[in-house]
C-alpha cells in the first residue's frame, strides 16, 4: 500500500512538474513571438516629412502584421512600461484570444485583445482593452506600475498605432473595481450616461487610487480602459484609463 502511495505521489509531482514547465515555455514563447513580430512589422522612419503639416506615419505597419495574425487592428505602446503589443479582436468570438497569442496558437499569455462590443476605429466612447497579469511582467502586468503615484505622474503617454494613424492618449485614472463587464454594464452611447461615468470616475475617494482631475473630460471625449486581472481575486480587476489627446 505504501508502496503503491509512494509511486502516486512521485508520478503526480512528475505530471505538475512537466505542467509547470510547459507554461513557462509557453510563456516564453509567447513573449519572443511578440518581440519578433514587433521587428518584422517595424516601419523604418528614414526621413522627416519635408512639410510640417504631413502627418508622421504609424512606426508599425498593421498590414504587414496581418500576414501572421489577421485579426490584427491596431498595436499599443505605453513608454515607461514594457507595454508594445499587437491588439486584436475576433469577430465572432470575444474570448478567443484570452488563451491564444496573436496568431491563434494557444497559450497561457493570450494576447491583448478587445471585443466586438467596440469598433475598431477607436471612436467609440469607451473601448475597453484586456490583457493578462503575467508573473513574469509581460503583456498587462505593468499596468499595476500605475498603483504608484510616482509612476502614475510622470507616465502618463499611452499610443496607440492604426494602419494610418497615431493615436495619443493621456491617463487619467488608475484604480482598483469590481469584475463587471463595463460594456454590458453602461451605455456608453448615450452622451448622459457616458458623462456621469466619467464623473464618477472623477468623484472616487479611494486612498489606493490614483486620479488626475486636471484632464479635461467631456461627454464627447474618447477614452480608452486596460483592463487587467489583480490580487485581490476574480472579483476585481484594475484598471488604467486614458483619454485621446485631440490631434
Amino acid at each position: 500500500m505504501w508502496l503503491l502511495l509512494s509511486i502516486l505521489c512521485v508520478l503526480l509531482a512528475v505530471v505538475l512538474t512537466a505542467v509547470f514547465v510547459g507554461m513557462s515555455l509557453q510563456k516564453k514563447t509567447a513573449q519572443q513571438f511578440y518581440e519578433d513580430e514587433r521587428q518584422k512589422a517595424t516601419v523604418s522612419q528614414t526621413s522627416e516629412p519635408e512639410e510640417q503639416e504631413v502627418k508622421q506615419a504609424p512606426p508599425v505597419d498593421i498590414k504587414k502584421l496581418q500576414e501572421t495574425m489577421p485579426d490584427a487592428y491596431a498595436w499599443i505602446n505605453i513608454p515607461g512600461t514594457v507595454i508594445d503589443y499587437p491588439i486584436v479582436q475576433h469577430p465572432t468570438d470575444n474570448s478567443y484570444y484570452m488563451y491564444r497569442t496573436s496568431d491563434g496558437k494557444e497559450n497561457v499569455a493570450g494576447s491583448i485583445f478587445t471585443e466586438n462590443y467596440n469598433t475598431k476605429d477607436f471612436q467609440d466612447p469607451n473601448t475597453l482593452i484586456y490583457g493578462h497579469n503575467m508573473k513574469d511582467g509581460s503583456m498587462f502586468a505593468a499596468l499595476h506600475k500605475y498603483e504608484d503615484k510616482g509612476f502614475f505622474d510622470q507616465n502618463k503617454t499611452v499610443y496607440i498605432y492604426t494602419e494610418d494613424d497615431i493615436l495619443e492618449y493621456q491617463i487619467f485614472a488608475a484604480y482598483l473595481y469590481d469584475n463587471r463587464h463595463l460594456m454590458q454594464s453602461f451605455n456608453f452611447n448615450d452622451p448622459e450616461v457616458f458623462s456621469r461615468y466619467l464623473e464618477g470616475i472623477l468623484d472616487t475617494r479611494d486612498m489606493s487610487s490614483n486620479i488626475d482631475r486636471n484632464i479635461n473630460l467631456t461627454k464627447e471625449s474618447h477614452i480608452i480602459t486596460l483592463s487587467t486581472c489583480d490580487r485581490h481575486g476574480d472579483n476585481y480587476r484594475y484598471l488604467v484609463q486614458a483619454v485621446m489627446v485631440e490631434q
